[in-house]
């Protein structure tokens, strides 16, 4: 029977302190998270007027046990201090208030007083971004007013201390715009406001910054790479405006006369350029021929230089413009 009566003794007395105890009073603190190892909480014996020989009498312990994880009872002092480093993301993630609740008890005669302490939070996160880098594909040819929308930031930290605003540099053809959600969360865009020209610049290089509204601010980056796209926007231009030759009659069929060269500002295949002889009237076509890639213009035939002493070759390139 002894053995029984040890075992159910536990269940007896919380029965009898949740049947006959009663809230002899409560107070509140509030602690910034991240204090160390054995910061003051508050003086629980003068906030609740007990003396301490009442609370080491007593037998003063923080209920329910697990609740002294964060926090401990100093009887001898009649403190609470902090028992290991607080984090409030850790503790409540983005909930607000942030508290630790629990009581103070107390034997013969059974007293219990309610505790909380409320965690505030600190600026100890920057935003952070999921990608330090983003890659955009752009075409020349796209319009002012186009939206590519980015990777939002994540702020870890509540209130003042959240992300607050996002910054876009340089600003020469893109602007950001931001909206919120109904979520509360913010989108970001990032909205072409001056035509790309691959032509002067075939790369792009932006940082996306965004900020968060603690003192001292902190920051998270985020670089962003627009890689303009060709459109066959440029025509191809000769390197002579004119080109002059002098060949002698009877030279063999094959002779190279001239080479003509132009370029084309484009990329790829748009820069690919191919030679013809353009003449629709007369003879030229007849005597002359153009290398379509190289440009080098060579007889076909032999020339008579007692029917005719000069040739005007118009030489186009493709693709025209």
């Amino acid at each position: 029977m002894e053995y029984i009566f040890a075992l159910w003794r536990p269940a007896l007395l919380c029965f009898a302190l949740l049947s006959f105890g009663s809230v002899t009073g409560q107070v509140s603190y509030t602690i910034p998270e991240e204090m160390t190892k054995g910061s003051l909480v508050g003086n629980i014996a003068q906030d609740l007027g007990l003396q301490i020989k009442r609370l080491i009498s007593g037998k003063a312990r923080i209920y329910p046990r697990d609740s002294d994880q964060y926090v401990e009872l100093n009887r001898e002092r009649g403190v609470l201090l902090v028992k290991e480093r607080i984090d409030r993301e850790a503790l409540c993630r983005r909930t607000t208030p942030c508290a630790l609740h629990f009581q103070i008890i107390l034997e013969n005669p059974m007293e219990f007083y309610t505790v909380t302490v409320q965690i505030t939070d600190i600026n100890d996160n920057a935003p952070t971004f999921e990608k330090t880098e983003m890659e955009f594909k752009i075409s020349e040819s796209a319009v002012t007013g186009a939206k590519f929308v980015l990777k939002r930031a994540v702020d870890v930290d509540v209130g003042t201390n959240d992300l607050q605003r996002y910054e876009l540099k340089p600003t020469d053809n893109f602007v950001l715009k931001m909206h919120n959600n109904a979520d509360g969360n913010k989108n970001v865009e990032m909205v072409l406001q001056k035509p790309l020209d691959r032509e002067k610049k075939e790369q792009i290089s932006l940082v996306l910054t965004a900020i968060d509204g603690g003192e001292p601010q902190m920051s998270g980056t985020m670089q962003i790479l627009i890689i303009v796209l060709d459109v066959n926007d440029n025509a191809p231009v000769f390197t002579q405006q004119t080109y002059k030759a002098t060949v002698t009659e009877n030279s063999p069929k094959g002779t190279v006369v001239a080479t003509v060269t132009a370029s084309d500002a484009d990329q790829g295949s748009n820069s690919k350029i191919t030679y013809s002889i353009t003449n629709t009237l007369g003879n030229v076509k007849k005597l002359f021929e153009v290398n379509t890639e190289n440009g080098q213009v060579s007889l076909v035939e032999t020339i008579d230089f007692e029917k005719t002493k000069r040739f005007q070759i118009n030489i186009g390139r493709s693709p025209p413009r």
